[in-house]
């Protein structure tokens, strides 16, 4: 072999691996990004399958759509798995399994990644038990009262909706919501800090009128 041809299929070889280096290394979209619409194609599948899987929650049991979807897999891979065993038969090919790749790739969870989000998850917790204690134990009045009103307000909102519908609004809002804040950003935000130094002022009014209540100011 000469030097040129050596070395052309040594650059075609590095070309090939930069390829596949700089695909896997293309970032993944965030979720700010997907909330945002910045590629409306993946924007469009992700809420397209989750509004599709809440509508399904809402007809069917958790169950059967669980069922259905698991049936739908396997329908998928058995029907390319048959295929394929076809197609090496006709064509008298040794490719093997389909699935081999995926078969010998590790799905195991390592335990350094399980302890990591197992830690991350119990500090959560525990914030939100010493939060949760403070507003029930009233240790601030004005906060629990808070929590009183919120918790009255969701009894109307559980008797005119149940668990499913809030979750397909909130759905329909995660992915509306964002564009039309970022279209509207300046006048959105002057109300928001008009509503926000009015209930600031209810708040600094109520904590002066309660009795026993305790003072942020003072505390500070």
């Amino acid at each position: 072999m000469d030097p040129m041809t050596q070395s052309a299929q040594i650059s075609s070889s590095q070309g090939l691996a930069d390829g596949q280096n700089s695909a896997s290394k293309e970032p993944r979209p965030s979720v700010k990004d997907l909330l945002h619409w910045r590629d409306p194609k993946k924007s469009g599948l992700v809420f397209g399958v989750s509004m599709l899987l809440l509508l399904s929650l809402a007809a069917f049991s958790v169950i059967s759509v669980v069922s259905y979807l698991l049936l739908a897999l396997l329908c998928v891979t058995i029907t390319f798995r048959i295929y394929k065993s076809v197609v090496q038969a006709v064509q008298k090919s040794s490719d093997g399994h389909p699935f081999k790749s995926l078969i010998e790739k590790d799905v195991s969870i390592p335990p350094e990644t399980f302890r990591k989000h197992v830690d991350s998850g119990l500090t959560y917790i525990n914030r939100a038990l010493k939060h949760m204690s403070r507003l029930f134990l009233v240790e601030d009045l004005v906060d629990s009262l808070k929590l009183a009103v919120v918790m009255w307000l969701l009894t109307y909102v559980g008797a005119v909706f149940n668990g499913i519908t809030i979750l397909i609004l909130a759905d329909i809002l995660l992915f509306a919501v964002p564009p039309i804040y970022e279209k509207n950003k300046t006048q959105i935000d002057q109300y928001v800090d008009l509503a926000r130094t009015q209930i600031n002022t209810t708040i600094a009014k109520l904590q002066e009128k309660l009795p026993g209540a305790v003072k942020r100011s003072k505390s500070e």
